[in-house]
């Protein structure tokens, strides 16, 4: 198995992936993108191809601008760490495995996977920013603690929104060129 490969893919499924098991036989990962990043989906579909050679990756366009790529299996839940039938991401309190904290190109294949699907890259006031939000604690936790291990100094702001989550916005204002380059973040 390419541990390399599949540290991405757990990064892109963290971001906007979820697990479901519709039919009752197997476990379907299906990630959503916005269909204007069409390098981004053929990235996603190849990596999950690459993963799983024999497995069928489906897009199911859903709106004008979004679509979900799919795939099952019943591998999902061990290799993302996740259960399908347990809930959300967030109330499974999902986290980045130390396998990939661990190890630093894992950890930036996993960032790059978060911030492709999760994140932005823009300017505010003529200065480069990058973003990283989420809902889910522990993973904001991990992410900080993955980016501060690389040198780099991010922020993290804590919103309460209206329907009493938290979101978790981690912010690289300093060296933000040097952090997109590091991790390949592309939103292309």
């Amino acid at each position: 198995m390419d541990k390399n490969n599949l540290a991405y893919l757990i990064g892109i499924a963290m971001g906007d992936g979820n697990l479901s098991n519709p039919n009752g036989r197997a476990v379907r990962l299906r990630i959503s993108c916005d269909t204007k990043y069409k390098n981004l989906m053929d990235n996603i579909i190849l990596s999950i191809q690459k993963l799983l050679p024999k497995n069928k990756v489906a897009i199911v366009k859903r709106r004008d601008n979004c679509a979900d790529i799919s795939c099952y299996s019943n591998k999902w839940e061990s290799l993302l760490n996740w259960k399908a039938k347990d809930g959300s991401k967030e109330s499974q309190k999902i986290s980045i495995p130390d396998w990939i904290k661990n190890n630093k190109q894992y950890s930036l294949l996993c960032l790059k996977g978060l911030f492709e699907t999760d994140g932005s890259i823009y300017t505010d006031r003529k200065y480069l920013m990058a973003n990283f939000v989420t809902i889910i604690p522990t993973l904001a936790n991990d992410v900080m603690e993955i980016i501060r291990s690389l040198g780099f100094k991010p922020n993290m702001q804590l919103r309460k929104e209206l329907n009493g989550k938290t979101k978790h916005t981690i912010r690289i204002s300093k060296n933000t060129e040097e952090f997109i380059k590091l991790v390949k973040i592309d939103k292309s």
